[in-house]
Parts: C-alpha cells; structure tokens; sequence
C-alpha cells in the first residue's frame, strides 16, 4: 500500500502486549505472517471494544464514534493511509486509551492480501456494538445474549477461520467457531459483571442468575473444544485457539468455587501446559 504509515511489528507487539494477557501469548507463538494478520484482527478490535466498554463516555457519544470508525473504514481504498483509517473522535481523544487512537496502524498492519476481511469485520463490529450502546446494552432474552455474544465475540471466530484458510488452507467448522467465540464472551460477562455492575450494564438475561450464565458458557466453552479438536496439530489455527480456551475454562472452573479470577501462576501453568514450552 503505497503512501502508507504501518505500525512497526515491535510497536504493535509492545500495545498487544499491554492490552492482554488472555491473547498475547498465543498470536506472539504464531509465524511472523499470520502473526500479522491475527495481531491487526487483535489490535483493531481492541481498538473498538476500548469505546464501546468505556467507563464514562455516554453510550450516545460511544455509538456517534463507533459509527465513525465504521464509516471511516468503509470509505478506505488501498491507498488508505494511517490518517485517512482515523475517524473523528469527536473531542474524545483524552478520554480513550492508545489502543484506539492508533487504530489506523492496526489497519495497517495487516498484509495487504487479507487486510480487507479484518478491515470489514471491524467495521462490521463497531456498527453492531453502536447498536447495542443505543440500546443501553439491554438484554432480557436468552436470543438478545447470543446476539450480543454473536455480535462482539462469535463473529471474532468466523473471522479466525477466514485467516485460517488464508494463511495455511485450514477448513473450520464456522458454527464450531461462533460457540468458541461466545463461549470466551460469556465467560468475560461473567468474570466482569461487578464492574459491569458499577456503569450500569447487566448482560444477564432478565431472571438469570450466575447458575444460568455458567450454564451458558459451559455449553458454548465445550462446543469450543470441539472446535480445537477438530484443528490439525502443528497448526497455526491450534497454536492460537487451545491458550484462549484453556484459560476460559480455567476461569469458568475458579469462578465456579467463588473465587474471583486465576492467579498470576495458574495462568503460566495453564500456558505452559498448553504449549508445552516455558510461556515467553
């Protein structure tokens, strides 16, 4: 892309690194292309989520720049630049994190031949999650939660499985690979409902209690392991998808026994269980 200002691979490691511990670990272990891909898909949609979950902004002003930053990405061409991929954040620039300012690099980032599909599903993303902030993130049903899961989480997954097949020919099951997305969801919900809590938000449907909401992401977290089952071993696709599954699990598992969250050494162990090398 000519005329273009990427972020260097180290900068766009350094952000990824001090915006998750969940994925940071596993897309570090991926080869240096598919690394870009999934870092970029990583990086942008983090970008978004960092609007739509912030703390203060008022859920009116979190749709008007979520409907930018899709509209912004729609309009773009191959010979988009860093700037022309930044919307207007409408005076809100010291209010939102580095992740999201930089959200042109992220596009950016990604090789160019699939840099289009994670484009679209940002862009995709930031106009459902602009739906769900004029909604005052409401749900009441059983359908509103899997719209929601679907809309911030599951379709994470289908875009996984375009990444797959780009980098190495994979075929997914993709109804494998939306459970696997709104199974790690409903785990988050379930581990952040107390600072949910404090800005108002429940994703609980209307009569649940946390029974029904580990229920729910039991349910979807096994449908992920079948996922993860049915992925070559050696594959990019497994290196990435068996780190965020086991840790899920091991969430779902401690909230369970009424503990808040893994600790720092539960999480390296379950790490190098999974890669079967020391974690980075």
């Amino acid at each position: 892309m000519n005329g273009t200002t990427p972020a260097e691979p180290k900068s766009a490691m350094k952000v990824l690194e001090e915006t998750s511990r969940t994925f940071y670990i596993p897309i570090s272990y991926l080869p240096d292309t598919i690394r870009e891909a999934v870092g970029s898909a990583y990086l942008c949609l983090r970008a978004i989520d960092e609007v739509e979950d912030h703390p203060t902004l008022d859920n009116a002003i979190k749709a008007k720049i979520l409907r930018e930053i899709s509209f912004t990405i729609q309009k773009s061409t191959a010979e988009s630049t860093a700037e022309d991929l930044t919307p207007n954040w409408y005076g809100q620039e010291a209010n939102l994190p580095e992740v999201s300012l930089r959200i042109g690099e992220w596009c950016l980032f990604c090789p160019k031949d699939i840099a289009e599909r994670v484009w679209e599903a940002t862009a995709a993303m930031a106009d459902r999650m602009a739906f769900w902030a004029e909604r005052n993130f409401e749900v009441e049903t059983k359908q509103d939660l899997d719209a929601y899961t679907y809309s911030v989480a599951g379709a994470v997954g289908l875009l996984l499985c375009d990444l797959w097949a780009w980098y190495e020919g994979v075929k997914t099951d993709r109804h494998l690979a939306v459970a696997f997305g709104r199974g790690l969801q409903a785990t988050n919900i379930l581990r952040n409902k107390g600072e949910d809590k404090d800005r108002g938000v429940t994703f609980y449907p209307k009569g649940w209690t946390d029974k029904d909401m580990h229920e729910y992401a039991r349910a979807n977290l096994n449908l992920g392991e079948l996922y993860k089952q049915s992925l070559p071993e050696g594959s990019a696709a497994i290196t990435f998808c068996k780190i965020p599954l086991a840790l899920a699990v091991g969430t779902l598992n401690i909230l369970e026994q009424g503990k808040e969250k893994l600790e720092r050494a539960e999480v390296v162990s379950i790490v190098k269980s999974c890669l079967g090398v020391g974690a980075k």
